[in-house]
């Protein structure tokens, strides 16, 4: 019986240690991807001196409606803005060349963040399933508040909200089904 017991917790534990998580890649492996399996890419732009981009890894980016809608309708990309990464995008080698490894906090911006106008962080851009820009999204997000995002641009209602009074209407309307 007590064997029972543990075989019981054991596996109950396992299954707690293996949560889901998002299943992050680079840029040049997400552009890679898509030419294979065309599908929209989610990039999250972060720093490492960034507190609210950790508070997103910690909060939004570990909830399970957030990680199974984002593996299933995204290639994503984790990039450190202020990062080394080479990021070949429309036959360009975007780098970082003022990085400067001794510096503590905030570093130069790298070239491929400065292409896209990221501005603050965390930022969030999605890509449509040819590597166009859809649009970036500056700012901490909770899972809530992340969900219309995530199905506005994976069911493409993004194209039809060519107005303020559009997107209004919305967001006004739509019911979201996350939970935190």
């Amino acid at each position: 019986m007590k064997l029972r017991y543990f075989a019981f917790f054991f596996f109950l534990a396992l299954g707690v240690s293996q949560a889901q998580e998002i299943k992050w890649m680079s840029m040049n492996e997400a552009l890679a991807a898509q030419k294979k399996a065309p599908k929209k890419i989610l990039m999250d732009a972060y720093t490492d001196w960034c507190g609210p981009c950790k508070l997103m890894d910690q909060k939004t980016f570990t909830n399970k409606d957030v990680v199974n809608y984002v593996n299933k309708h995204f290639y994503a990309v984790k990039f450190n803005a202020e990062g080394t990464e080479e990021v070949m995008y429309r036959d360009f080698n975007y780098t970082n060349p003022n990085y400067d490894p001794n510096r503590k906090g905030r570093n130069s911006q790298h070239f491929f963040a400065n292409a896209l106008k990221i501005n603050g962080y965390p930022s969030l851009v999605f890509f449509d399933e040819q590597s166009n820009v859809i649009a970036p999204i500056a700012g901490y997000r909770t899972p809530e508040q992340l969900e219309i995002y995530l199905k506005m641009i994976a069911k493409d209602d993004y194209k039809k909200l060519t107005t303020q009074d559009a997107w209004q209407e919305y967001e006004k309307n739509f019911k979201g089904s996350f939970k935190n």
